[in-house]
């Protein structure tokens, strides 16, 4: 007998699978604004090692969220953005964002309920 998993599990381990890690989501709410240079990113994150910041945009990028665009200006300027594909889960990100900050003033409660 095959047990069906529940309804919307396959979708969520999808989008876990594309934007799942620590930094992924991070990354994306500092490109939501508009392209970003590597240097630009990594100041904005300073918690990631430019090896995890490498291979998250990489992986983005595999996945077609973010576009890497060279610029053969001297020196040389590699810009990271969205694709349009990936402008699609922009809308998602400020909801997110909010629920972080409702979130941790339900800790500063003591993770109790207001009601």
């Amino acid at each position: 007998m095959t047990v069906e998993p529940p309804q919307g599990t396959v979708f969520v381990q999808t989008t876990l699978k594309v934007l799942g890690g620590k930094w992924k989501l991070l990354i994306l709410w500092h490109l939501k604004d508009g392209a970003k240079r590597f240097s630009e990113l990594k100041r904005l994150i300073p918690e990631i090692s430019e090896k995890m910041l490498i291979q998250q945009l990489r992986e983005l990028e595999k996945d077609t969220i973010v576009s890497r665009t060279v610029q053969s200006a001297v020196p040389l300027r590699v810009e990271y953005s969205f694709t349009a594909y990936g402008k699609s889960i922009i809308p998602v990100l400020q909801p997110l964002c909010d629920w972080g900050q409702e979130h941790l003033k339900w800790v500063e409660r003591g993770g109790k309920s207001t009601t």
